[in-house]
């Protein structure tokens, strides 16, 4: 019950603070232009909280799903007085300033918390950068049954170019059980070969993120060896690679420890590159209750960014670009099925990744409180009506038109609009639900 109250309040902070940056936006643009605002309410009612300034209510509801901003003359149903301070009397150009000005608080936001991310340091896996080139093809996967073979590099995702780890995992992982086409060079030769992204054997990812059975050419390296120890007693070192261990191969830091920590008192060998030189040797872990230990640390190969103020934004800049780019390619990919409705969360998945980003420290919960103003920025900006780029879209228009539309025509395209989000947010409580395991099992059909 405390974890569930805990993983709630968490979601309301961070949801909380994304919807009053996006209305704030809205509230200072209107102010700016000379727009009476009556009420700014975060989350919706019941009202909990309420006081008045001037001209503005400010409340809290208990619900903090959204929120909002109540304009004078915002509403053409209601009735009009065509004072000066009514957002209808205003020109096309400054409602769309007070329009664009929420998604824009959104999408600044995103570049800030980014970059205070950055400008404290972080440590990223050296491979995510480095071109795709197959260093492992897992046994029985569908990597292998296409006969894509090690040290073939992977150059594109449906001729979508990638050119690092990174790119190919934010490309592939979205297709789960939909076939794609790899083309990747070969001997100087470039080759295509279709493939389906499943789901690892025997596991269940929470977002459905597909894979084909392909590991970079990476090797964990051993950071200290414990004095006393099977280690040190071998003759290993620190710094030293290991390769394989009884002749397999060994990608990531996780994989050698469950190597050595499955096998207590089993001998094993280890395949290991120290200063280049490849070398090979037996070691027997000691058992330590029900699992092995050589004594020694290990750690994979990882590469350290600290950039400085200036730098930390530039980067934060650079690296939502490149993931706005992403959104609006898995966005569009909805409507062509190149993209699974799975990977939709709802408010019960952000609620989830809210309490478990809490646990891992603040510039965990940063990162995506980063990643979600950045799509809610973005999708307030869709031409959907009902959405702010929905009644810039219509604004638009009526420009191109040069005249305005009816009240009656606008009530059907929002009205459009309200059912698109409607179907929007059925299939993203179902995606929720599904990956809450008791509920799941309560649904025969999966």
């Amino acid at each position: 019950m405390f974890g569930t109250l805990t993983t709630f309040l968490w979601f309301a902070f961070v949801l909380g603070v994304l919807v009053f940056v996006h209305e704030l936006g809205h509230f200072l643009a209107a102010k700016r232009v000379g727009i009476r605002v009556l009420k700014f309410q975060l989350g919706f009612n019941p009202t909990i909280l309420k006081f008045r300034h001037g001209d503005t209510e400010y409340s809290i509801g208990a619900l903090p799903l959204g929120g909002y901003v109540k304009m004078a003359g915002d509403n053409p149903e209601e009735p009009q007085t065509g004072a000066p301070d009514e957002y209808l009397s205003k020109t096309k150009w400054e409602r769309f300033q007070v329009l664009i000005a929420g998604p824009a608080m959104n999408l600044a936001l995103a570049v800030v918390l980014m970059a205070v991310i950055l400008y404290q340091g972080a440590e990223r896996m050296a491979y995510e950068d480095k071109p795709v080139v197959v260093g492992v093809v897992e046994q029985g996967s569908e990597a292998e049954k296409v006969g894509l073979q090690h040290g073939d590099r992977i150059v594109s995702v449906n001729s979508r170019q990638v050119g690092s780890w990174e790119q190919f995992y934010m490309e592939l992982s979205s297709k789960t059980d939909q076939e794609v086409t790899i083309g990747f060079e070969r001997d100087g030769a470039t080759e295509t070969r279709a493939v389906t992204p499943t789901l690892p054997p025997g596991s269940k990812s929470r977002f459905d993120l597909g894979e084909i059975g392909i590991l970079p050419e990476t090797h964990p390296h051993i950071a200290s060896i414990i004095a006393g120890e099977v280690a040190e007693k071998i003759g290993l070192k620190a710094n030293d690679v290991v390769l394989s261990v009884n002749g397999e191969p060994i990608t990531f830091s996780a994989d050698l420890k469950k190597a050595i920590a499955s096998r207590p008192e089993q001998e094993i060998a280890l395949s290991i590159l120290r200063e280049g030189e490849p070398m090979a040797m037996l070691a027997t872990p000691r058992r330590q209750g029900s699992e092995g230990l050589l004594g020694i640390t290990i750690a994979d190969d990882v590469v350290s960014i600290k950039p400085g103020l200036v730098g930390a934004v530039r980067m934060s800049v650079e690296r939502n670009i490149e993931i706005s780019g992403m959104i609006f390619h898995t966005l569009g990919g909805l409507f062509t099925r190149e993209t699974s409705p799975k990977q939709l969360m709802g408010p019960v998945a952000i609620a989830q990744l809210s309490g478990e980003s809490a646990k891992l420290g603040w510039l965990t919960l940063l990162a995506l409180m980063a990643q979600l103003s950045l799509n809610l920025g973005l999708l307030n900006l869709m031409p959907i009506p009902v959405l702010d780029g929905g009644h810039i879209f219509i604004m638009g228009l009526e420009g191109l038109a040069r005249r305005d539309f009816s009240a009656r025509l606008k009530e059907k395209m929002l009205l459009a609009g309200f059912v698109t989000l409607l179907l929007l947010m059925v299939t993203v409580i179902y995606n929720d639900l599904t990956r809450i395991t008791w509920i799941e099992r309560l649904m025969p059909w999966r």
